[in-house]
């Protein structure tokens, strides 16, 4: 059972996304149930691995002003694992997937500056056996980052049902 499937994680859960400062009573006046309750799907949500408790930083005010997306095409294929092994060390990456289409690997990553990201992509990512090629785009204004849409998650797992 998902959380989406459970009213009252729900229902916390979309507060949380609010607010993640939310404390548990407040959390509990808002949807008219017991502060110790909260409490307990508060703790089984972390645990279960559901929530995660973070602060989001904004990349550009502690320095990072290079951020771009690497792909990454792997050729031969039996390198892929081993690709994905060392990638993941790089503290530079902030996301890190496996896609379709003309490249294999999609890296997000985030630099001080033209220079960071250079060294990254030619001294880290491309000296690794396997990488065939890359391509880098560049991300000149961001619009938009969200967390994932409960709602919109909450009427998919519906309709798996």
């Amino acid at each position: 059972m998902s959380a989406l499937d459970d009213e009252l994680d729900y229902q916390i859960l979309k507060l949380l996304q609010k607010d993640g400062r939310m404390s548990f009573t407040e959390i509990s006046k808002e949807i008219n149930v017991a502060v110790s309750t909260i409490r307990h799907r508060f703790i089984n949500l972390v645990e279960d691995g559901t929530l995660k408790i973070i602060g989001r930083i904004d990349p550009n005010k502690i320095g990072f002003n290079a951020y771009a997306s690497v792909l990454i095409s792997v050729k031969p294929k039996t390198f892929m694992n081993s690709i994905f092994e060392e990638l993941i060390k790089l503290p530079e990456i902030s996301f890190l997937a496996l896609v379709s289409g003309d490249f294999d690997i999609e890296a997000n990553v985030m630099c001080r500056d033209m220079e960071h990201l250079n060294e990254l992509i030619g001294k880290k990512i491309h000296v690794l056996d396997g990488v065939f090629d890359t391509k880098t785009n560049m991300y000149m204004k961001i619009y938009k980052i969200s967390q994932p849409n409960l709602e919109l998650a909450k009427l998919s797992s519906k309709n798996n049902e």
